[in-house]
């Protein structure tokens, strides 16, 4: 396992060991991991400063859904952005490892990539839903052509006629009409587009799809066909998920563990029902506690309508 970055143990990747004295409230994965973060650190080196990512560790479990919780600006999507090395200046990793375990049975120092072998990396063993991804089509050039290009770039072998079949195949995977290949983005309804996008993360079957707020603006039966489709998508095919979010209560719903991130340090990470029933931090009770509920008492948003019987304690 990944020692906790409140250990004070040096940055070191230890995949067997248990560390000496563990924080109380980080877990480890109880399946082989496919990322392994190691005393991760993000500076934005603009003005005085910001220490944006601070010090994180933790392992993604293969086939998890791992959720990743906190309030805007905690650090979530520069955490993702650095897992994909998509990060600009100023934006800058000041220390620690991001180690990829691939399904083939070799390791990927995910830092010391560079030019080719970065580019074949994403999208191929790691690919993401980026935070606005309605928005992120290309307004003047069909569906079916934008996911044809990522087959050109990273599967140039194949055929026009198996790019074209593959990308149906894609469309009906998420649900949505093949025919929709030869439509615009404008012409889709918002949760049709985020369909989309999750279908072209998932083109090159990667074995991590980070999901960036993938629901935002979306009403909530829509995003409940999205989340439903997540859900199926990876028991299917077997991928982990980073879901990241601000929304605790959609995370609670979906994930196998939960990190709750706060100005840039994963200050809890547990087990979804456990921290939802026992949250050890301060933080964490009042994120809970943040959403009133319809059937019982402010942060027991319970779903089932059976009374307060259920509730947190």
């Amino acid at each position: 396992m990944i020692t906790s970055s409140d250990s004070g143990a040096p940055g070191r990747l230890s995949r067997g060991a248990t560390p000496a004295s563990p924080a109380p409230t980080i877990r480890p994965v109880h399946r082989m991991p496919v990322l392994s973060i190691a005393h991760l650190s993000v500076d934005y080196l603009a003005g005085r400063g910001v220490h944006a990512v601070r010090d994180v560790s933790l392992e993604v479990g293969r086939g998890e859904i791992l959720g990743l919780a906190g309030e805007s600006g905690c650090g979530k999507s520069t955490l993702a952005y650095a897992v994909t090395r998509l990060l600009t200046p100023p934006a800058l990793v000041t220390s620690g490892e991001i180690v990829f375990h691939s399904r083939e049975g070799y390791d990927i120092d995910i830092r010391a990539l560079t030019g080719a072998d970065l580019r074949d990396f994403r999208w191929d063993k790691v690919a993401m839903v980026f935070q606005g991804a309605m928005n992120s089509l290309n307004p003047v050039i069909t569906i079916g052509r934008q996911i044809d290009d990522v087959f050109t770039t990273h599967r140039p072998a194949m055929t026009r006629s198996e790019r074209r079949e593959r990308a149906a195949e894609l469309l009906t995977t998420v649900g949505v009409d093949p025919i929709r290949l030869n439509s615009f983005a404008h012409e889709l309804s918002g949760g049709m587009r985020q369909r989309v996008m999750i279908a072209m993360a998932l083109a090159l079957d990667p074995q991590v799809l980070i999901m960036d707020e993938p629901t935002t603006a979306l009403d909530v039966v829509v995003q409940r066909e999205i989340l439903d489709e997540i859900t199926r998508l990876r028991h299917e095919r077997g991928f982990a998920v980073i879901f990241i979010t601000h929304d605790l209560q959609l995370l609670l719903e979906i994930s196998d563990r939960i990190a709750i991130m706060r100005e840039g340090a994963i200050v809890e990470l547990n087990q979804a029902v456990d921290l939802y029933a026992h949250p050890r931090e301060p933080y964490t009770r009042m994120l809970l506690d943040s959403f009133p509920s319809l059937t019982g008492q402010r942060g027991g948003f319970v779903r089932t309508g059976r009374g307060d019987e259920e509730e947190r304690p």
